[in-house]
């Protein structure tokens, strides 16, 4: 970890990634309980969702939460990766490089694995 990392530093970040850890779980507990509704609606075989001009249909709705619930999961993994990084030591350490993470960054992004210049390279 870097040097400029002060106790209180760390602390403040650990503070930020555990709430955005329970607001990840959170929203993946939302999502969760969308999928089983609209599995439930899915297996009613009387349910003729194709032909309702309505709406979308349930294909449709399988999708896009399908999607959603894939992006709240890989949210909830980042976030769990920078605890884990924070309790070992690595945090704030850039993954491609090995230099410091600028704290500014961090600050905008508590997950971030890179500093500001290897994430340009990689986009």
């Amino acid at each position: 970890m870097t040097r400029s990392f002060t106790p209180e530093r760390i602390a403040k970040f650990e503070l930020a990634l555990l709430a955005e850890r329970r607001e990840a779980e959170n929203r993946l507990a939302e999502h969760r309980e969308g999928m089983a509704e609209v599995r439930v609606a899915r297996s009613d075989a009387n349910a003729d969702d194709e032909h309702d001009p309505e709406g979308p249909t349930m294909t449709q709705e399988w999708s896009q939460r399908t999607a959603v619930l894939a992006d709240a999961e890989s949210e909830l993994a980042e976030v769990l990766r920078a605890l884990d990084r924070l309790a070992d030591g690595t945090y704030g350490v850039c993954a491609r490089c090995g230099k410091p993470i600028m704290v500014a960054r961090l600050e905008a992004r508590p997950t971030a694995t890179l500093c500001i210049d290897c994430a340009r390279l990689v986009r």
